[in-house]
């Protein structure tokens, strides 16, 4: 199997800092580390197995309906995420809200759906998805590392900042209100493309 299968969505094509897809949910669930790290996985899961079960049935799904079977597939799979996440991190799926939901709505997932699971094998298309969703995930996990650090002087809520470095008892340090706002999670966005890009010159646009 072709290793680029896995690899080109990480990095060559990564869904969020080449193609520039899924950007709105950098900004809603970033703030922290936990729920992005959630959201991640969350998308990983819907993506890989909504293209494995596409993938599968591809042959019999007639042309003029097949955005609707691909809507019930990935709508399948949203609301059984939806439904462990408030089972097994109810608290996390509070954070979360509607943004488990409107994964569905995701345009990573419908387009990998129809430039790949529509025309390769299922197994294929369930690397190619869960690799699109880790692509994704990667530049929300690190969005979030920043603005929670920076932001709340912690990571998974644990403090990590010292408390005696705040001004408050006597210190030099203050948490930066600015990394909680949603411009924050654009900024961020926009540093790690302008760095990926100063690394591989081939995916600057002509």
């Amino acid at each position: 199997m072709d290793k680029n299968i896995f690899i080109n969505p990480i990095f060559n094509a990564n869904p969020v800092t080449v193609l520039v897809l899924g950007i709105c949910s950098a900004l809603a669930v970033t703030v922290k580390l936990e729920p992005a790290c959630v959201m991640a996985l969350s998308v990983m899961a819907v993506t890989g197995f909504s293209g494995f079960i596409v993938s599968l049935i591809r042959n019999t799904i007639p042309n003029r309906i097949r955005i609707i079977v691909q809507l019930v597939v990935v709508a399948m799979f949203v609301i059984l995420v939806d439904q462990i996440l408030k089972a097994f991190a109810y608290d996390v799926s509070k954070q979360l809200s509607v943004f488990v939901g409107l994964i569905i709505t995701n345009c990573i997932i419908m387009g990998r759906i129809e430039a790949f699971a529509l025309g390769n094998k299922p197994i294929q298309s369930l690397i190619d998805g869960m690799a699109n969703g880790l692509g994704y995930g990667l530049v929300l996990v690190v969005v979030a590392f920043f603005r929670e650090l920076f932001g709340s002087g912690t990571l998974f809520g644990v403090q990590i900042v010292p408390e005696s470095w705040y001004i408050k008892n006597g210190g030099f340090y203050e948490n930066n209100g600015l990394f909680i706002l949603p411009p924050m999670a654009l900024i961020l966005v926009g540093l790690i493309i302008w760095v990926q890009r100063s690394v591989q010159k081939k995916l600057i646009e002509k």
